[in-house]
């Protein structure tokens, strides 16, 4: 897989960076000790969205990705023959899902990637194997051509730009997971992501919809 597609579509409400007319209302993130690249006490003031994805971007960039995001028992205990697994493929720093790709397609799993038109329009989840090629998609992502088969996920894995351990998650801020996430309210939510990118505490939106798990390269985290 080479990606993808916020939340990429992950071009995963309304959480992006242009989204400025969101930022003024956003409460103030909570102080987090400064271990393991959380958001310390020097960050709290950041109620700006924007500022807060340039932030972690600029974290999960500068971060030595050597560690891999590893399926847990509890992820490997919901696999079954025919279940449908949204996954993504990773833009840049992202974290890369493909072991849980991997262990979704040994269980004889249904793989669908995110397929963007554009900021607006809702993204589906679209068929994909190994022998079927990706096209550009808008975003930098890479994803299966319109045509592909569209999938009802039953796991939907999301790339993140942040998150806390109460599930909260911040995405790319073009609300497209936050849509999709209300499109199939039955599906399994997991973030993937990497441990630098936890903060404190993250101030939802209405809309938002909280994660069941995230996966990082160093644990599995249940809120």
């Amino acid at each position: 897989m080479d990606r993808r597609g916020d939340d990429g579509a992950h071009a995963n409400g309304r959480d992006r960076v242009g989204d400025a007319a969101h930022g003024a209302r956003q409460r103030s993130l909570g102080a987090a000790s400064g271990a393991r690249g959380r958001l310390g006490p020097d960050d709290a003031g950041m109620t700006d969205k924007r500022a807060l994805r340039a932030r972690l971007r600029a974290v999960r960039d500068g971060f030595a990705r050597n560690g891999v995001v590893s399926p847990s028992p509890a992820f490997l205990a919901r696999l079954s023959p025919g279940l449908t697994l949204a996954s993504y493929v990773p833009v840049g720093s992202e974290a890369n899902p493909l072991p849980l790709v991997h262990a979704a397609l040994a269980a004889g799993c249904v793989v669908v990637l995110p397929h963007v038109v554009d900021r607006i329009s809702p993204i589906r989840f679209l068929a994909w194997d190994a022998d079927s090629p990706l096209v550009a998609g808008p975003f930098s992502l890479r994803q299966p051509a319109d045509s592909s088969h569209e999938g009802t996920p039953d796991i939907i894995l999301t790339p993140l730009v942040g998150f806390d351990r109460r599930g909260n998650r911040l995405g790319q801020g073009a609300g497209h997971y936050d849509r999709a996430f209300a499109r199939h309210p039955h599906a399994w939510r997991i973030g993937v992501a990497w441990s630098v990118q936890e903060t404190a505490a993250l101030a939802p939106d209405p809309w938002d919809v909280p994660l069941h798990a995230i996966v990082t390269e160093s644990e599995w985290i249940v809120p």
